[in-house]
């Protein structure tokens, strides 16, 4: 466990995040602390022990602020409070100082490109045309027609355009109708949203994950998107049956001006030694715009895009070929990978995996260059639930059900402990069910030496006691069928990691040289051919 994050501490180490391992709360799921059946911050605190025995260096909470929860926070109300279901500013000071306590920095997640229809903001934009934030939402004349400005569409569906009758105009929306869009071409939008910034700053938080990042800024002369063609359609960031997929988006997002407001927030950022990793919601150009989103040292430290949060199995076939199309377009860029969050199935199921294979990817992630980023309850192995559809609350699987299911199977809440039904969650009723097969990986096993915990520590541990696995240099990146290697390496040390990602053994060659297993403890001196059973791992440091 890490000692305590002090103020110099904080300030001294200004490459902390690079290869960082960062754990996602989702808070209403993470510990319900009051038996109201969600969870809370005074729970977060309860829970950050295990964080840190677990060996992340930070966490990431998902929205808290004030929020009508159309979209369970990621619709904000308040950008500089908290809302009451989640408690007090109070309690989230009590946050930051637990996890500093422990040794764990605090990243919280912004939400910068839209706001809930019930922000003030909005409510005085939307009163008329001449009201002095008139211009702090993207609004529109309908076509002659009475049609949208735009055929622009909503990731939730349908147009991303709403008629309002008090303008009579439509604003632009990318996700719910009760979730406009800030106008980034207005300079006092992004003044305010940069005062938001220093505000938790201000209290001590360590940095910012930024939700959709790339869909701040839109093109001001409101041009329609091109549609695809059906081969090229690609369903890595909405589902294939939405027909967001049909469109190239050239213009809804992922503007050039939005760079200069990111170098803004650099700006902002570092006095505080603070980080920020974007989420790049882009299928055609994801790691390009990571590239350009993390170029230098004025914008973003890190970006992920959703190569490793697609549907398919991560084969060694994909690992290279993503690495490769990360070299060509961001060279200079720095990339942050996670194999689940709160937005997609689960991949423990979504891959298919056993207990052995769920092993292997743990430690893959670790050794893979780049930080990381785990999702709550991926350390126990938690499969997706599966939630009827009169149980669901997620407004995304409502509508497309049932050929998507929604975001919810992902997001029930933790389980700590098995001899209730509520999984020590709570006390009363959690707001998603909880399934009996997610209780069955929280009894006292769960933490064992052979436990997928244990390796997933394990994995940590080993990623902290050689930087080489955290900021080196990545090379020789090569698959076979099953097998995957690279080489990883800096000024004292060089790397070689091999994994078996299949169910029949495999067998490699060590390059030319001495080399020294490493792992829980340090292993034996290798020969030079490996012989890997199913989903077995070698990481060797050459003597």
């Amino acid at each position: 466990m890490a000692g305590k994050l002090d103020a110099t501490a904080r300030a001294m180490d200004t490459q902390w995040w690079r290869g960082a391992v960062i754990y996602q709360i989702y808070p209403r799921s993470f510990q319900d602390s009051n038996g109201d059946g969600i969870g809370d911050l005074a729970g977060i605190v309860q829970r950050l022990p295990h964080i840190a025995e677990l060996g992340a260096d930070a966490i990431w909470i998902s929205p808290f602020f004030t929020s009508p929860m159309k979209d369970f926070g990621y619709d904000v109300s308040d950008y500089c409070d908290v809302d009451p279901m989640f408690g007090t500013l109070a309690d989230f000071d009590a946050v930051i100082a637990a996890a500093h306590g422990l040794g764990l920095r605090v990243m919280i997640d912004l939400v910068l490109s839209h706001t809930s229809d019930q922000h003030p903001w909005f409510i005085e934009s939307r009163a008329n045309r001449t009201n002095p934030r008139r211009n702090w939402y993207v609004w529109a004349d309908p076509k002659l027609d009475g049609t949208p400005p735009t055929n622009w569409l909503s990731i939730f569906g349908g147009s991303a355009w709403q008629w309002d009758a008090r303008r009579e105009q439509y604003f632009l929306h990318n996700f719910l109708t009760t979730q406009p869009d800030l106008n980034f071409h207005e300079p006092q939008v992004q003044a305010a949203l940069l005062d938001v910034a220093r505000f938790w700053l201000e209290r001590g938080v360590d940095g910012f994950r930024l939700d959709t990042i790339n869909f701040y800024t839109h093109d001001k002369y409101l041009r329609d998107n091109p549609g695809l063609p059906p081969e090229l359609r690609n369903a890595d960031t909405a589902p294939a049956v939405n027909p967001y997929n049909h469109q190239m988006h050239l213009f809804d997002k992922s503007q050039p001006e939005n760079v200069e407001f990111l170098k803004k927030l650099r700006a902002v950022m570092k006095p505080y030694n603070a980080a920020a990793v974007g989420e790049v919601g882009d299928a055609q150009r994801g790691l390009e715009i990571l590239g350009e989103y993390t170029r230098g040292d004025d914008r973003m430290q890190m970006c992920y895009a959703f190569e490793f949060l697609a549907p398919d199995r991560l084969t060694p076939a994909r690992v290279v070929e993503t690495f490769r199309a990360l070299e060509e377009a961001a060279p200079d860029g720095w990339a942050c990978w996670a194999f689940s969050n709160h937005d997609v199935v689960r991949h423990i199921t979504r891959w298919g995996l056993s207990v052995d294979a769920a092993k292997a990817y743990a430690t893959l992630l670790m050794c893979l260059r780049g930080s990381a980023c785990l999702y709550q309850g991926e350390e126990l192995g938690l499969p997706e639930a599966e939630i009827a559809f009169e149980d669901l609350q997620d407004p995304y699987g409502i509508e497309f059900w049932p050929e998507f299911k929604g975001r919810d199977g992902c997001r029930t809440p933790m389980v700590w402990q098995a001899d209730n039904q509520a999984g020590g969650f709570s006390t009363g009723k959690p707001w998603l069910p909880i399934p009996a097969q997610h209780l069955r990986l929280a009894g006292p096993e769960a933490k064992g030496k052979d436990s997928l915990f244990a390796q997933y520590q394990a994995a940590l541990a080993l990623r902290h006691r050689h930087k080489v696995l955290r900021s080196g240099a990545q090379s020789d990146m090569m698959a076979a069928g099953d097998l995957l290697c690279f080489m990883r390496s800096d000024a004292t040390d060089r790397v070689f990691c091999a994994f078996n990602l299949g169910e029949t053994t495999v067998t490699t060659t060590l390059p030319a040289g001495n080399w020294h297993a490493l792992g829980q403890e340090d292993g034996p001196v290798l020969g030079q051919t490996i012989i890997l059973a199913p989903w077995q791992s070698c990481v060797a440091v050459k003597q």
